[in-house]
């Protein structure tokens, strides 16, 4: 049970993470990282975690792929022709 000091801190409890078996050049580059923020390690780790699960998975973006209207883009063969062209002209 949480004091009652803690509980006015604390107003929604907080996920806590453990990663073991770091490397010492992981952690001191993270730390480098950081220290280029003006952030804490931990406060790094929270920003770059956020970001990761607001980015797409894998599945997402090709769900989104299959999704797009490809109708009035170039053809194959215009596509090829292009590369072909590039490939050429270098």
């Amino acid at each position: 049970m949480l004091h009652a000091t803690q509980q006015n801190a604390y107003p929604c409890f907080m996920s806590l993470i453990q990663v073991r078996d770091l490397s010492e050049d992981t952690v001191r580059a993270l730390r480098v990282k950081a220290a280029e923020r003006g952030l804490s390690l931990s406060g790094f780790l929270r920003v770059e975690l956020d970001r990761l699960a607001r980015s797409p998975s894998n599945a997402e973006v090709v769900r989104r792929l299959l999704e797009r209207d490809r109708r009035g883009g170039p053809t194959t063969a215009q596509t090829v022709g292009e590369i072909r062209r590039t490939r050429e002209a270098s």
